[in-house]
């Protein structure tokens, strides 16, 4: 059985340019989180991208024993999104576990960095390899999610550039990394392979470990053993595809 790749947060944020497939990775994230803790919450932050919610499977997060909250106004036209005021709650309850999916690039943290959420976010999270101690098991980390194959992230310093516009908008830290990089139902093995170098890049220009990279599950028998931090995953109908 593939040992599962985990942050060691009890919290774990995620964020990235729109098309990295955030959504994807947690939805995902939280069903694996819910195997090690009895209450885990998923936020649906995504004020930016119309089109991939997690809200389009409630029904089957929910089935799973994962909790769902998303922004009243996500994909709406509505400028001053609404922020689901129980979304805090996450960091109340110190026997849950939570993945937050805060929406594409800057705009979507510039949006939500004025709320409270955000602010307890600053100095929560704890940036690996950026001269300080990894992020105790019960905090937060903030995983910036990356895709090659998508045309405004294609190179490694534009990659950067999203990072930092990210941090200095919602005013938070990146943790890690996570390589997703893919071309939907057509990525094969070597694409997965051929993103390596770009990620391995982003990560020594950030100082930031690349801490998983996420294939689909059918490309389990070509990768394992060639790609360090493999986290294979299912693909579900409605979700963005890998």
């Amino acid at each position: 059985m593939d040992k599962p790749v985990l942050p060691g947060g009890r919290v774990t944020v995620l964020a990235g340019h729109y098309g990295s497939g955030k959504t994807s990775i947690a939805a995902w994230l939280a069903l694996e989180k819910r195997k090690r803790h009895e209450r885990v919450t998923l936020c649906d932050l995504d004020i930016v991208n119309p089109y991939f919610r997690a809200e389009d499977n409630r029904e089957l997060l929910e089935g799973a024993g994962v909790r769902l909250i998303s922004s009243a106004y996500a994909g709406s036209s509505v400028e001053t999104p609404g922020f689901p005021p129980e979304a805090a709650s996450v960091f109340d309850d110190p026997g849950a576990a939570a993945v937050i999916d805060v929406g594409g690039d800057d705009r979507g943290a510039l949006a939500l960095g004025r709320y409270e959420l955000f602010r307890r976010l600053s100095g929560s999270g704890t940036p690996h390899g950026r001269g300080e101690a990894d992020p105790e098991p019960d905090g937060i980390d903030i995983l910036l999610v990356v895709n090659k194959f998508r045309p405004l992230s294609a190179g490694a310093r534009d990659a950067c550039e999203i990072c930092r516009g990210i941090e200095a908008a919602g005013r938070f830290r990146f943790t890690g990394i996570v390589n997703n990089s893919n071309l939907g139902a057509e990525t094969a093995a070597r694409d997965v392979l051929d993103s390596l170098p770009y990620a391995a890049e982003i990560g020594e220009s950030l100082a930031l470990p690349v801490i998983a990279v996420s294939a689909a599950r059918r490309l389990g028998d070509e990768l394992r053993g060639r790609v360090e931090n493999l986290w294979l995953m299912e693909l579900y109908r409605k979700w963005v595809p890998l």
